[in-house]
């Protein structure tokens, strides 16, 4: 009887990790048309990668915490002349972020509408990268816990960290 518990107990905590992840695959296949690759928190995080990053959140969201070196360009005032500006070479490998990997969906197309040739979304943006143990950082660059979750709706898949939805 006990090992059939404990088999039971097994077999759920596998079952509700597989469907977590199935979840995020499901929910960023409804939002996103996959015309834009996704790279993971795991490629981008290996060591020695050369990837122009850039957060497409609101600034407080920045604001609270960000990837490391990553270039704010928001989402609702983004400007493609900024990024024209910022990454002249339309060669250079670029990774853009957002909480979960929808909006970021949006301004990589942008980009990509604009002849840059190596964009690629964040696979379950920056609440992935912090799920993962990844560092982020705050406006002093110093590495946080907190992550805005944007909403209740969307912080429900941020599992790791402290979740911020108000700066005041």
């Amino acid at each position: 009887m006990i090992k059939s518990i404990s088999t039971l107990v097994v077999f759920f905590s596998v079952m509700s990790t597989c469907m977590a992840q199935d979840s995020l695959a499901n929910l960023l296949k409804r939002y996103n048309t996959k015309h834009i690759p996704y790279i993971t928190v795991q490629e981008l995080a290996m060591p020695k990668t050369n990837y122009k990053i850039l957060d497409a959140r609101e600034p407080d969201e920045y604001l609270v915490s960000h990837l490391k070196n990553a270039v704010f360009v928001g989402y609702k005032d983004f400007k493609i002349e900024t990024i024209l500006n910022e990454i002249p070479n339309k060669n250079d490998t670029i990774v853009v972020y957002c909480s979960l990997g929808i909006r970021s969906e949006t301004i990589s197309k942008k980009l990509q509408d604009k002849g840059y040739t190596a964009v690629y979304n964040l696979y379950g943006g920056i609440f992935e990268w912090k799920n993962n143990d990844f560092p982020v950082y705050n406006q002093q660059n110093k590495k946080t816990d907190s992550i805005h979750a944007f909403s209740k709706m969307w912080g429900k898949w941020l599992n790791k960290g402290v979740k911020v939805y108000d700066l005041n």
